[in-house]
């Protein structure tokens, strides 16, 4: 027989014997499930993935909350500026910009519409605000 490792004790009895090998083939196992695991390139490029994907799709949520937020403040930040008879035809032309979105744009793009709207809204009062200034 070979020499029992150091850190073992040797078996008093075949029972003891039994259950140190079954302890050892147990271990062993283990080890060749890990090493398998670590060879199997098609499984870990796979979790990588799904990992990225997570990151992306977090980022893309908390990137639309700010943008969403930036838009409603310059949106605000015009209102407050804007005298009574400019808010007047933007409001005009807000609504003649809905009504074109609500004939012409596609149906997946007409339900997540608020933040196209706010931007839009955004852009016809700057626009409005360069033409008032150039004149």
């Amino acid at each position: 027989m070979t020499q029992p490792p150091h850190d073992e004790p040797t078996a008093q009895s075949p029972e003891e014997l039994r259950e140190q090998v079954e302890q050892t083939r147990h271990r062993l196992g283990e080890t060749v499930e890990a090493l398998a695991d670590k060879t199997d390139v098609k499984a870990r490029v796979q979790e990588k993935a799904v990992a990225a994907k997570e990151q992306a799709s977090a980022k893309a949520t908390e990137l639309t909350g700010e943008v969403k937020a930036k838009a409603a403040q310059a949106v605000q930040l015009v209102q407050e500026k804007l005298p009574e008879p400019v808010t007047a035809k933007a409001a005009a032309a807000a609504g003649q910009a809905r009504q074109v979105w609500h004939d012409q744009a596609p149906e997946p793009l007409r339900n997540n519409r608020a933040p196209l709207v706010a931007a839009g809204a955004a852009l016809v009062v700057a626009c409005v605000l360069l033409r008032r200034r150039k004149k």
